[in-house]
């Protein structure tokens, strides 16, 4: 699938990846000389920066070398203009959408106000008890259905604690069994284990 635009980001990472992280576009988070997500501007600089901390990148840079982790955005052409309009958001839903069923990450990082709207409201149940505060959700955990979403606030706007409340909550969340599966092959013939969500 290839979206209809001059120039796109497309996602980039692993496709077997447990985290994803969901940016808004090129314009905001970077990648419109690179060709990959997070990359080539200040936003993508802090937060490749905690990744990396955090074991979720082993390198940065404009080709980062990803540690069970995929990148991309909502909406991966550059847009023409500063920000793409409603009708530009839904006509690439699609790509997104096809794009974070096939990775099946287990957590998901959306970064800024529009990923973390996103990302609650079209895969969780909790948009409707869930005030979208970017300073308090940062880096908190929240249990959506079938993912864990951890919001990032928009890292061009971090101060100083914020780098390292989000390098503390992916600390928290990877020390555990964030994969929360169940072995249900009990039920089934056969010997083969059958994990879910």
């Amino acid at each position: 699938m290839r979206p209809s635009c001059p120039q796109f980001v497309p996602g980039y990472g692993d496709a077997n990846a447990d985290f994803h992280i969901v940016g808004d576009h090129p314009g905001v988070h970077g990648g419109t000389d690179t060709g990959v997500p997070f990359t080539g501007c200040v936003a993508g600089d802090r937060l490749q920066a905690v990744l990396a901390e955090t074991g979720l990148l082993r390198a940065v840079g404009d080709q980062p070398t990803v540690n069970g982790t995929f990148l991309s955005y909502l909406h991966m052409c550059v847009p023409a203009d500063e920000t793409p309009t409603t009708a530009e958001y839904v006509d690439m839903e699609r790509f997104f959408d096809a794009e974070l069923r096939a990775i099946g990450a287990h957590v998901l990082f959306p970064v800024g106000e529009r990923a973390t709207r996103h990302v609650l409201e079209q895969y969780t149940a909790l948009a409707w008890k869930t005030e979208i505060d970017m300073d308090r959700l940062h880096g908190t955990e929240l249990r959506g259905s079938g993912w864990l979403v951890i919001p990032i606030k928009e890292p061009a706007e971090w101060t100083e604690d914020d780098a390292d409340r989000l390098t503390e909550g992916i600390r928290r969340l990877t020390a555990t069994d964030f994969r929360r599966e169940t072995d249900l092959g009990r039920f089934i013939a056969g010997s083969e284990p059958y994990y879910v969500r």
